[in-house]
Parts: structure tokens; sequence; C-alpha cells
């Protein structure tokens, strides 16, 4: 496989990984974290890091809305809901000092 091929595999991986994201606006980014140590916000900051290392300017805001399909307040607003204490506990438990 070429490198360009690898490229666009990893592209398009990452388009279907953003829509799925996007669609399944009933999973909360703590339950991401909890689950996998990752959510949609890590996502956009990679996404931010990597437009920086090609020499590109992004801020957290362009990124998030990248990733959310929306600007971020606007998902929190439709789609956050409040953390239970369950979750801050398993929260607390997998990811110490975050």
């Amino acid at each position: 496989m070429t490198d360009e091929t690898t490229l666009k595999l990893e592209a398009a991986a990452f388009r279907r990984l953003r829509e799925h994201l996007q669609a399944r606006t009933d999973v909360q980014n703590i339950d991401l974290m909890n689950l996998a140590g990752f959510c949609r916000n890590c996502l956009s900051n990679w996404y931010q890091e990597a437009a920086e290392e090609a020499g590109l300017e992004m801020d957290k805001a362009q990124a998030r809305e990248i990733v959310y399909g929306m600007p971020y307040e606007e998902w929190k607003s439709k789609h956050q809901a409040e953390a239970t204490d369950e979750q801050k506990e398993k929260f607390k438990t997998s990811h110490p000092g975050h």
C-alpha cells in the first residue's frame, strides 16, 4: 500500500468517526472518556495540533466546530447533560489528576 493510499484511508476513517460522533449525540463526552480514554474534545485538540504542525493557524473553537459539526456552545446547550455522580466518580478513578 502506498503512503497516499494509507493517507486516504486514514482520512476516510477519521471522517467516518467524526460523522458517527456527530450523529451519536446521546453519547456524552464523559462516557467516552470513562470507556475509551478520549472524547470529542480530545479529538478536536488532536485536530488542532495536527493543523499547527502543518503550519496552519487554528484555534480551539475552530477545531471543535469541525469535530462537533456546530459551535461547541451550541452542541453543549442542545446535547450535553449534567454528569451523574456515578459518571463523575468513574472519571476520577479512570483519570486521576485530570
